[in-house]
């Protein structure tokens, strides 16, 4: 199966305007997304993730590079390259006095699909929108409003969905539901594409991340090896409340949390946990319980986003 989306040496640089000097937002970013992945990127605030999504779109020309969304590159097969993906922007940006269903037929019909193969009932069903399909969209809560997008995105059938930040201002509720919509999608051979503020979202969600900063890619894992980056781990014990400590191996930093637990971190590639146990219980320090606490999907960023 070949890859979803394949980047060369993709640049972007924004002119100068006015006082503001020309811009470099995308400084030569290769990469590739497989098909049929749950591909996340990440990155902080400024970083180029939108400049990189809105050039996928077809929403922002380059300066340089190739770009080749489903086998069709980017110059040579535009209209190709913009049927096989769908984007579900991040602003709530939609005609007030059109109901879903007027926006769905009229993005189908930019999209030139023909009335026949149309699904339009199906995508209201699927985003829970049946009962408010023809009220006004300015009557719409914000979460009705965001799964509104996301149809949008689906109606012409594309291979590739773009979510960027869709869970956004919204509650746990539409969170589950818009995931579970996108898992059902992802099972039925769609590739996905997230950008998340949401770090643990990325971390339950994607095979994949890469993380973007300064308009260069910082790094590309499977998720689980990215995690395996944060070489560390926290072992928390319940001694009773706070008591001296015995000289702990090297790399071994303990303090005591607020709720009097003590909490060792370490480094699991050069210290073992019974080696912190073997020398706590040695020295008479009393373990009334124990718990460890795992390195998260934060704790690679901010490191790899480190200035």
């Amino acid at each position: 199966m070949p890859n979803a989306i394949e980047i060369a040496g993709l640049q972007k640089t924004y002119a100068a305007q006015g006082n503001a000097p020309a811009k470099q937002a995308l400084k030569g970013i290769d990469l590739t997304i497989p098909s049929g992945s749950i591909f996340g990127l990440l990155g902080p605030n400024g970083a180029g993730k939108s400049t990189m999504i809105n050039i996928l779109a077809g929403l922002v020309n380059k300066t340089a590079g190739k770009v080749t969304i489903w086998g069709f590159d980017q110059d040579v097969n535009p209209r190709q390259s913009r049927a096989a993906i769908g984007v579900m922007p991040q602003e709530l940006n939609m005609d007030p006095f059109f109901t879903p269903r007027a926006s769905l037929e009229v993005q189908a019909g930019l999209y030139g699909v023909p009335k026949s193969e149309r699904w339009t009932d199906e995508l209201l069903e699927l985003v829970g929108l049946t009962d408010q399909a023809n009220a006004y969209a300015r009557n719409l809560s914000g979460g009705m409003r965001r799964r509104l997008l996301l149809a949008k995105a689906l109606v012409h059938r594309p291979q590739i969905l773009v979510l960027d930040e869709p869970t956004a201002g919204v509650d746990i509720t539409l969170r589950e539901m818009l995931w579970n919509n996108v898992r059902e999608l992802n099972r039925q051979g769609m590739t996905i594409i997230l950008t998340t503020h949401y770090l643990e979202e990325a971390e339950q969600m994607c095979d994949e991340i890469a993380i973007i900063n300064h308009g260069t890619l910082v790094v590309r894992q499977d998720t689980r090896s990215l995690l395996s980056r944060a070489d560390g781990k926290t072992l928390v014990l319940d001694t009773g409340g706070p008591t001296a400590l015995p000289p702990l191996p090297d790399g071994a930093h303990p303090e005591w949390r607020g709720d009097g637990r003590l909490a060792i971190s370490y480094p699991p590639s050069r210290i073992r946990a019974d080696q912190l146990l073997d020398a706590l219980r040695g020295a008479g320090v009393p373990i009334l319980d124990v718990a460890t606490e795992q390195p998260d999907l934060e704790d690679v960023f901010v490191e790899m986003t480190r200035p």
